[in-house]
């Protein structure tokens, strides 16, 4: 079996990946282009085994923390070259066969290198296809009146080419693989792996409160994650002391949205440290995930593993982590109708709430962490090979 070489501009899933890689004897090296002082945490992967192309994406990191530049057009250009650079230096740092596994984005020029020379390039997409999600994004953001400039023609145009270059695709749903097929991509070319979840850090610590009703929310407050179907719902949600609990920053458009709106009964804490999340999770009744669109979120997993039942929309990867009205609920996109429904039930049920609860901590047993992830993975490879 080759060696595997993988690229992720960020953290993302992929260093998950690279333990289990280096685990297995397969990991050559993760090349990203976070600096290397930000991955002194990083465990379980051999700091000779980590390579740092940080000088573009640096600039990103910044930009997004501080706001130093506000044109939006320089920020689309700034992380268009993060990841197109990154790509050509790994292109021009490969010299032999090898696996190599690129986030959409940023592998076609190290991808075709990489076939030049007798190996494999595996594109792995995080999320549904790329056109499928741009224009899901235009349409929801005209729902809600707001114009929405669309994903960066160039980086559309990339990932097309990625898809059509790779010898394989891998997804982390049947939301993100049925997007693919739906585009045109043939369904034999495409691998659906499933994330696992971090449960060393992920697990129940304590019982929510007898003296109220607690809703969480964790994420980016977007259009594209669908706070305000929550907030429609979380309105209409009959219960003397409800709370909704939310973690996450708050974009523009949501707080364009919210101006006009009460906020009783909402708690916004803005940033949470992660090792902080699992006292949350475990202390709320119910998770929320009204999102339009994502490949699979992890958040989902955490919630489960701390005993917290999970409320999510067919298009988060849900049908892949848990089963409707077992661990939690699966409902349509855009229906504010639907979550009220479900979180009346857990309000008006208290016993069902505590089997869903128990559920979930019995369901996250067989996701396995990310041993699971590591093991399809190094199947695929074998694959190919």
């Amino acid at each position: 079996m080759k060696n595997v070489n993988q690229i992720s501009i960020g953290r993302f899933h992929h260093f998950h990946l690279a333990r289990q890689m280096e685990k297995r004897g397969l990991l050559e090296f993760i090349w990203t282009g976070y600096p290397l002082f930000k991955l002194r945490d990083e465990v379980g992967i051999p700091h000779s085994r980590i390579k740092s192309y940080p000088w573009v994406h640096s600039i990103n990191m910044a930009n997004k923390r501080f706001g130093l530049i506000r044109s939006k057009r320089i920020n689309r250009k700034i992380e268009w070259l993060a990841c197109e650079l990154i790509d050509k230096y790994v292109a021009s740092e490969i010299t032999s066969s090898t696996v190599l596994i690129a986030l959409s984005s940023m592998g076609l020029h190290a991808g075709i290198k990489t076939q030049q020379l007798g190996g494999y390039y595996i594109c792995d997409r995080g999320s549904s296809h790329i056109r499928f999600q741009n224009e899901l994004l235009i349409e929801e953001y005209a729902r809600w009146g707001f114009s929405f400039e669309g994903i960066n023609p160039q980086v559309i145009k990339k990932e097309e080419l990625e898809y059509e270059v790779a010898d394989k695709i891998t997804v982390p749903s049947e939301f993100a693989k049925k997007s693919f097929m739906r585009m045109g991509v043939s369904e034999a070319k495409i691998s659906k792996i499933i994330y696992g979840a971090n449960f060393d850090r992920f697990f129940k610590i304590a019982d929510p409160p007898k003296n109220c009703f607690r809703v969480f929310w964790v994420g980016e407050l977007s259009i594209r994650k669908g706070f305000m179907y929550l907030y429609e719902a979380f309105q209409m949600l009959k219960h003397p002391r409800k709370e909704l609990l939310v973690v996450g920053a708050v974009t523009p458009e949501i707080k364009k949205l919210l101006a006009s709106k009460s906020t009783a009964n909402i708690t916004f804490l803005h940033k949470v440290a992660n090792k902080d999340l699992a006292l949350l999770y475990s202390t709320s009744h119910v998770f929320v995930l009204p999102s339009i669109e994502e490949g699979m979120a992890m958040v989902q997993g955490e919630a489960l593993a701390c005993g917290c039942p999970v409320i999510a929309t067919t298009n988060t990867g849900s049908e892949d982590l848990f089963k409707n009205g077992v661990e939690g609920y699966i409902i349509p996109i855009r229906s504010p109708n639907s979550i009220k429904e479900c979180l009346q039930q857990l309000v008006d049920n208290h016993l069902l709430q505590s089997q869903m609860s128990e559920a979930a901590t019995q369901r996250v047993k067989q996701i396995n962490g990310w041993d699971r992830y590591g093991e399809e993975f190094s199947k695929l490879i074998a694959s190919i090979n």
